[in-house]
C-alpha cells in the first residue's frame, strides 16, 4: 500500500502560512519576499516537470539516459556550487564536476552493487532517487568548505604570504585554512548523524514508511544511505578545494584576485 495521494487543493492549502510570513517580512523590511516567491514558484514547476520526466525515464529505463540525466544533475550542481561561492564559473567548472563525479560514482554504484545487490546497477529506480541524494547534500558542504577557504585565505592575504615566505612550501602555508574550511564544511553531516531518529525523522525512512515499508527496513536502508551521504560529502569536498588549488593561485603561489566575481 503506498502513501496517501494529495489532491492540487489540500497541497496548495499550505500557501496558506505563506501569507503571515509575507506580510512580516514587508513590516521587518526584509526585501526577500519577491526572492521567497520566485523561488516557491520554481521549485512547483521544476518538480512538477521532474515527476513527469521520472516516469518516463523510469519506464524507458535506459542504461544510456540514466547515465546522461545523472551528469547533467552533477553539471548542475556545479553551476549551483560556484555561484553561491562567488566565483568564476569558467575557472572552477571542471575542477567541482570531477571533485563531484568521481566520489559520486564510486560510492553509488557500490550502494546499487554491494548494499542494495540489484541485478541491473543502472536501475533508474535506484539510480537517479539515490544519486540525488547523494548530490543534493553535497551541495552544501561544497559551498561552506570552497566559500570558507578562499573567502579565508582573501580575508588573511598578508599572514598567509608571510607563511609561504617563511615555510616556502604552499601545502604548509595552506593547511591551516584547509583544516578549517573542510572541518566547518562536514560539521553538520556530522552532527545530523549523531542526532538522527532522535531529533527528526529523515526523509528516506518516513518516504519508505509511507510507501509501506516496515520500519526495520526503512531504517535499514536510512542507515545505509546516511553513510553514503557522508562519504560522499567528505570526499568530494576535500577534492574541490584541491582540485582547484591549480586554478585558484598563480605560479608563485599567490592567491588570484581573478577567481572571484567583482560584486
Amino acid at each position: 500500500m503506498g502513501a496517501q495521494d494529495l489532491g492540487i487543493l489540500s497541497l496548495a492549502s499550505l500557501l496558506v502560512f505563506l501569507i503571515p510570513i509575507l506580510y512580516l517580512n514587508t513590516r521587518l523590511k526584509l526585501a526577500i519576499n519577491q526572492t521567497l516567491i520566485t523561488s516557491i514558484v520554481r521549485m512547483c514547476v521544476q518538480l512538477g516537470f521532474v515527476g513527469v520526466y521520472l516516469e518516463f525515464l523510469f519506464q524507458l529505463n535506459s542504461p544510456a539516459l540514466n547515465t546522461v540525466y545523472l551528469l547533467i544533475m552533477i553539471s548542475i550542481a556545479c553551476q549551483s556550487i560556484i555561484r553561491s561561492c562567488n566565483l568564476k564559473f569558467k575557472l572552477f567548472f571542471v575542477p567541482v564536476f570531477f571533485a563531484l563525479l568521481i566520489p559520486f560514482v564510486i560510492i553509488l554504484f557500490f550502494f546499487n552493487a554491494v548494499v542494495v545487490r540489484i541485478d541491473n546497477l543502472f536501475e533508474a529506480k535506484y539510480l537517479i532517487p539515490i544519486g540525488g541524494m547523494l548530490l543534493g547534500n553535497s551541495l552544501r558542504s561544497i559551498i561552506i568548505g570552497l566559500t570558507s577557504f578562499y573567502s579565508g585565505i582573501q580575508k588573511d592575504e598578508k599572514v598567509y604570504l608571510y607563511s609561504i615566505s617563511l615555510l616556502n612550501n604552499r601545502i604548509l602555508a595552506l593547511k591551516p585554512y584547509f583544516l578549517q574550511s573542510f572541518s566547518a564544511a562536514i560539521a553538520p553531516i556530522i552532527a545530523s548523524m549523531a542526532t538522527i531518529g532522535l531529533v527528526s525523522l529523515p526523509g528516506m525512512m518516513t518516504g519508505q514508511i509511507l510507501g509501506g515499508s516496515i520500519p526495520l527496513v526503512a531504517i535499514k536502508y536510512q542507515i545505509a544511505i546516511m553513510l553514503s551521504i557522508f562519504y560522499t560529502e567528505y570526499f568530494s569536498t576535500m577534492l574541490a578545494i584541491v582540485f582547484s588549488l591549480k586554478v585558484a593561485f598563480n605560479e608563485l603561489d599567490v592567491l588570484n584576485q581573478e577567481i572571484f566575481i567583482s560584486k
